[in-house]
């Protein structure tokens, strides 16, 4: 999969009837959260009936060369409501060296996925 398609795989999907906003603090930390729970309006309607291949290949657009940080933030929203063993294992990986701007949000990524693959 590429970025491109990963938008287009979104898009097909409609998205979710959600309500969204922050506020910007000025603490990086706290902006990351905000952001990250602002961006759950990037879910598609059926975001928790994805196939372990499609996790996969969304997955591995976050450890390739040139992908946007908003795409990686989608991806980073989408995988972190999958109950899968390989979305866990993807933001694990993932949280092990992030992209420094993208620090904060992976960890809200991987904290929302435990949460749902308990």
């Amino acid at each position: 999969m590429i970025e491109k398609e990963f938008w287009e795989f979104l898009e097909r999907r409609g998205k979710t009837d959600m309500m969204s906003g922050s506020t910007a603090t000025g603490d990086v930390a706290m902006d990351a959260v905000g952001k990250f729970i602002s961006g759950h309006v990037l879910l598609p309607k059926d975001y928790d009936n994805l196939t372990e291949e499609e996790i996969e290949a969304i997955g591995d657009l976050l450890f390739q060369k040139n992908i946007e940080q908003r795409t990686k933030e989608a991806i980073l929203i989408l995988l972190a409501h999958q109950i899968s063993d390989i979305a866990l294992t993807i933001l694990t990986r993932f949280n092990l060296n992030p992209d420094k701007a993208l620090m904060y949000f992976a960890r809200c990524a991987l904290d929302e996925s435990l949460m749902w693959n308990e």
